[in-house]
């Protein structure tokens, strides 16, 4: 497994964590913002992330059936994890603002699903996700992200497995620190896409 400095040195590298002023999908704002589009898009460094996340998932969930990940964000993370965790994976897509299971994806009565993203900051796509499995009787056996950002902080309030934990400070748009109010502000993610 690779260690914090390891795994942050390969986010840095591949410029997937950045410094600006960001408007995150959550509606709040931050001065970093990691995007983990940039170090999916570099393989051979993603993969090094992958494969530690993945022994990471081993070691504390030994039984699960299923890899369910929100899209945007979590498609790319999901399906690198089902292939080295040798489990199916599906990934949910937004429809009229909802999460739906489109392209003939199922979700079996007692299915044991792992909800996967790249980053968890306040936890709601997530939450948005587990609706799905309970919609169709499974079962959540967990949630893993390669960046958990959320410093405890997330609607989840079951464990996360996450590579790396981020504390990295989040404001409302009515309470921004002044170098904030400096910089315009970027919304990089992909909820409202």
């Amino acid at each position: 497994m690779l260690s914090l400095k390891e795994s942050l040195k390969i986010l840095k590298e591949t410029n997937a964590l950045i410094e600006g002023h960001f408007i995150l999908s959550s509606g709040l704002h931050s001065p970093k913002y990691v995007q983990c589009a940039q170090l999916m898009s570099k393989p051979s460094q993603a993969i090094k992330i992958c494969e530690s996340l993945a022994s990471k998932i081993r070691n504390e969930l030994n039984d699960f059936d299923l890899i369910l990940s929100p899209a945007m964000g979590g498609i790319i993370v999901g399906y690198e994890l089902g292939k080295i965790l040798n489990k199916q994976t599906i990934f949910s897509e937004r429809v009229n603002g909802e999460f739906k299971l489109r392209r003939d994806f199922k979700i079996k009565k007692g299915d044991k699903v792992l909800i996967v993203e790249d980053v968890i900051t306040t936890g709601k796509s997530s939450i948005e996700c587990s609706k799905l499995i309970t919609l169709n009787s499974a079962n959540i056996v967990g949630y893993a992200c390669i960046i958990d950002r959320s410093s405890g902080k997330s609607k989840i309030k079951e464990k996360i497995i996450s590579q790396v934990q981020l504390n990295i400070p989040t404001y409302s748009k009515d309470n921004l620190p002044k170098e904030l109010l400096s910089i315009e502000a970027v919304k990089p993610g992909s909820r409202n896409l």
